[in-house]
């Protein structure tokens, strides 16, 4: 069952989302990732070396000081990348990704959110240009996601803005401050454990699909959980609702690679080590090797 939205008028209030497997069904980082090895922007070395960090970060964990160095491996990835490149292979797969994934149990709340009279603002550790037209699909009246930075039409590496556990609650406080909101009557919507930051910085906090660790939180703090289960096309849902133009879509590619990078280290670090194995295989299984 969706959570119970209370239609709250004054002062102004807001519902914050967090994206990957709280709104849409899967991680754009991992579908990505795909997409750019086809596309010759990352070799096969590579695609394995970061499927098998993944995996044992998953089995054996990892402290802080091995984090960072698995992020700043992963940043590494993208450094020197055309950022023309990423947008034409972006814009060939970014529809077949966003498209049929979003959570319908999602869009509905939104819809709740909106009719209560509360801002919508996605807030993930995705790139902000991927995670801009998803929330212009959904009607999100604001975005806050990572940014990379560009010089001379190419990565750094550098991430400029990294939208993770405690700056999600920072950019939270900002907008809560400039646009009025009153925290204590805004709702919050995540399914990992970094965002409990985020979560209780609201008065209404409610973990989604969450991982063990917040799931154990929310038990702990009383917060409510929701299962999302039904991923629906978007178009199916809201036949009104047109999808971005190619020139839109290219524009969504500028900091994929955020999340094919910074992003990868806190999306890996919920999933269970069973998938980090298939993803491992999956990987070995491409077409065109050898």
């Amino acid at each position: 069952m969706l959570g119970q939205v209370e239609n709250l008028s004054q002062p102004r209030t807001a519902a914050f989302f967090d994206l990957d497997k709280t709104v849409i069904a899967k991680s754009s980082t991992v579908t990505f990732s795909r997409s750019f090895y086809q596309g010759g922007l990352i070799n096969r070395r590579a695609v394995l070396r970061t499927a098998y960090a993944q995996f044992l970060y998953l089995v054996g964990g990892a402290d802080h000081e091995q984090t960072e160095r698995m992020r700043e491996y992963l940043s590494a990835l993208c450094r020197g990348w055309n950022v023309a490149q990423v947008k034409e292979i972006v814009a060939e797969t970014l529809h077949q990704v966003i498209d049929p994934i979003i959570y319908d149990e999602a869009a509905s709340l939104i819809e709740q959110h909106h009719a209560a009279g509360r801002d919508v603002v996605i807030v993930s550790t995705s790139g902000s240009e991927v995670v801009e037209p998803i929330g212009q699909l959904l009607g999100a009246d604001r975005v806050v996601a990572t940014r990379m930075v560009i010089e001379d039409g190419r990565y750094t590496g550098e991430v400029d803005y990294y939208a993770y556990g405690p700056t999600k609650a920072e950019a939270v406080r900002e907008l809560a401050a400039s646009e009025g909101y009153d925290l204590e009557r805004c709702y919050a919507y995540s399914d990992s454990i970094t965002d409990v930051p985020m979560l209780e910085s609201v008065g209404h906090p409610h973990a989604v699909n969450p991982d063990r660790a917040l799931r154990k939180e929310a038990a702990a703090r009383s917060w409510p959980v929701l299962a999302f289960e039904r991923p629906v096309p978007l178009r199916q849902r809201l036949p009104s609702l047109s999808m971005p133009t190619r020139p839109a879509l290219a524009a969504g590619a500028a900091v994929v690679a955020a999340a094919a990078t910074a992003g990868l280290v806190w999306y890996v670090g919920r999933r269970r080590a069973g998938r980090a194995a298939r993803a491992v295989q999956a990987f070995r299984e491409v077409p065109g090797e050898k």
